[in-house]
């Protein structure tokens, strides 16, 4: 801002103070940092490696069958322990909940308004696999008692 005086130009400088930017608290580059995403996405891989890793297995048991039936008989014998119970009811568990992420991370993907609403259908997917598990686990927990009688 140039101003004219008598003598020649003066310049106004203006009293304005910058302040530098405050460092964030939060971790930049990245949207779901310990958020219900992050959690989604962590709990989805896992699941994912979880059924993976149980399809290997049961393709190698079954495929057995052609080597030696005793051999298949003497594996499906060990799948009927308590132990392997309780790993069935983790697989159903990884099963469910996987398929309905799956489903929410479909629509978050092809619906307009997903990302808008990813955290509400978090929660329903987490609502509707306890109600899913809730109708499964009663009955292999009475096949897990029967186990030990």
């Amino acid at each position: 801002m140039a101003e004219q005086t008598g003598g020649g130009t003066a310049t106004a400088v203006p009293d304005v103070t910058i302040e530098a930017p405050r460092a964030s608290r939060t971790p930049q580059g990245t949207l779901y940092r310990g958020s219900t995403g992050m959690w989604s996405w962590v709990l989805h891989r896992i699941t994912g490696v979880a059924i993976y890793f149980f399809l290997l297995v049961h393709i190698l048991d079954t495929a057995l069958v052609r080597l030696s039936p005793e051999a298949y008989n003497a594996v499906i014998g060990t799948y009927k322990t308590p132990i392997m119970n309780l790993g069935e009811i983790a697989l159903v568990m990884a099963i469910v909940f996987h398929a309905f992420n799956g489903l929410r991370i479909i629509l978050i993907d092809f619906w307009s308004k997903g990302p808008k609403y990813q955290r509400a259908m978090f929660w329903i997917v987490i609502v509707l696999w306890v109600i899913a598990i809730a109708g499964f686990l009663p009955r292999q927990l009475m096949n897990l008692v029967a186990d030990f009688n």
